[in-house]
Order: C-alpha cells, then sequence, then structure tokens
C-alpha cells in the first residue's frame, strides 16, 4: 500500500482531486480526450513533479523512495545488515531504499502484486486479515530491526472516516513492530495530520527512546501525510 497518494488513490477509486489547478506547470497532457478534468490534472502533476523524474533516473520503483531516503538521512534507523519488513510495500520503492543503504534481509508485505526484486521477500498478503502478522514474522524468521509501513486506507472521500480507517492500519503496523523489533530497533509509519489516536502515541513513547513526527520534502506540500518514527526500541509492550 505504500505507492505514492495519487497514483495508488487513482487505481483504487478512480481520480482523485488535484491540490490545485494545472496553472504555471511547464509540462502538459498531449491529449485529455476521455479523460475526467481530476485525472487530467494528476497526470500533469505527474510530468511536472521532479521527484518522478528522479525516480526514473534512478531506477527507482516510486517516487515515494526519496521519502524514505530523507526519513533515513534525518534519523539514521537503516544500519548495514539491518533486518527489515515493509508493510504495504507496493510498487516497491521503499524496498530498494532499504537495500541501498545496506540492509541484509527484506519482507516485503503488500495486497497488490509487486514485481520480484533480487534478494527481497515480496509476500502478497492483506496485512489486515488475521492470520497475516504471524505469516510476516514466519518470512522474517525471528526479530527484525525496522519495521516500516506506507500503509494507508482506500479513500472515501470523508476525511473523518479515511483518517479512522488508516488510524487502524497505523495502529496494528504498532502493534506488530512492537511484537517483532529487537532492541535498539526503529519503527516508521505514515500518518495523517490529526488522525493518530493519543493513547497509541503515547504507548508509543513508552515502548521507545524517541517518537518523533516529520514530513519529507518529496511529500507533495498538499498532502496530509507525515511520518512517525520511532527509534531506540526498549523491548517488551511498552
Amino acid at each position: 500500500m505504500s505507492e505514492d497518494d495519487g497514483e495508488r488513490r487513482r487505481r483504487r477509486s478512480g481520480p482523485v482531486k488535484s491540490g490545485g489547478d494545472a496553472r504555471g506547470l511547464s509540462k502538459r497532457v498531449k491529449s485529455a480526450k476521455g479523460r475526467k478534468l481530476s485525472s487530467t490534472l494528476w497526470l500533469q502533476r505527474q510530468l511536472n513533479d521532479p521527484y518522478v523524474e528522479k525516480a526514473k533516473a534512478r531506477g527507482y520503483r516510486s517516487r515515494a523512495a526519496f521519502k524514505l531516503a530523507e526519513l533515513d538521512d534525518k534519523f539514521r534507523f537503516l544500519k548495514p545488515g539491518a533486518r527489515v519488513v515493509d508493510l504495504g510495500a507496493a510498487p516497491g520503492g521503499w524496498v530498494q531504499i532499504a537495500f541501498e543503504r545496506g540492509a541484509s534481509q527484506v519482507v516485503g508485505v503488500d495486497y497488490l502484486e509487486v514485481e520480484p526484486i533480487p534478494g527481497a521477500d515480496m509476500l502478497l498478503l492483506d496485512f489486515t486479515d488475521p492470520d497475516a502478522p504471524d505469516r510476516v514474522k514466519a518470512a522474517a524468521g525471528g526479530a527484525v530491526d525496522v519495521v516500516l509501513s506506507d500503509m494507508a486506507a482506500p479513500t472515501t472521500g470523508h476525511r473523518p472516516t479515511d483518517q479512522i480507517r488508516t488510524g487502524a492500519l497505523v495502529e496494528a503496523a504498532a502493534e506488530f513492530a512492537v511484537e517483532t523489533l529487537s532492541p535498539g530497533g526503529a519503527f516508521v509509519a505514515k500518518v495523517f495530520q490529526g488522525g493518530l489516536e493519543s493513547g497509541l502515541l503515547e504507548r508509543l513513547k513508552k515502548a521507545f527512546d524517541s517518537v518523533k513526527h516529520a514530513k519529507p520534502a518529496a511529500s507533495r506540500p498538499e498532502s496530509k501525510e507525515i511520518y512517525l518514527v520511532a527509534t531506540g526500541f526498549r523491548g517488551g509492550q511498552g
């Protein structure tokens, strides 16, 4: 579920509303025939997004790869030899960055199929299924050093509902992290501004030495997404 918000929502729920109009964009869609306005605006935004061009140039699966790279530049949670679980891994950009930063093992999970990535164990699996956490733990083969979650629920257009649904995914990922991480490990998850339940935040603060929020430059300015970065896992349930 980790693909850039606009692309993933467009694929799941139809075209999404643009954060603005197309004025001032240097590249324009050659033909909008048969497309809805919102789809045309999304395409123009992609054409004019420097991170899209950078991702293509570097061979990354998505522009979202730069979000993880920027977060790791700031918080340094991807250590050489790290064992990593990536929840919501499609299309694979975060898996690529994890290996680029020296991970020795990456287990990626998504209910969308992901093209194989050398060295990665990609599970075609809905993490909300009751048996999913145990299947991921089995694939990891033991405790891990980093749990990443770029999961977000398909949008309904009703913001409170969307926040609740994505908040439930964050909580599930956090529960998995405290059950799976090695001492000193890290948990990184996408949340939405105003959407993180205060009780969960307090539990994470007890379980980790440091809990911060950050919005990487690669996140589009109009997006409400931010990232929670918890480092220094203390062990136990927190």
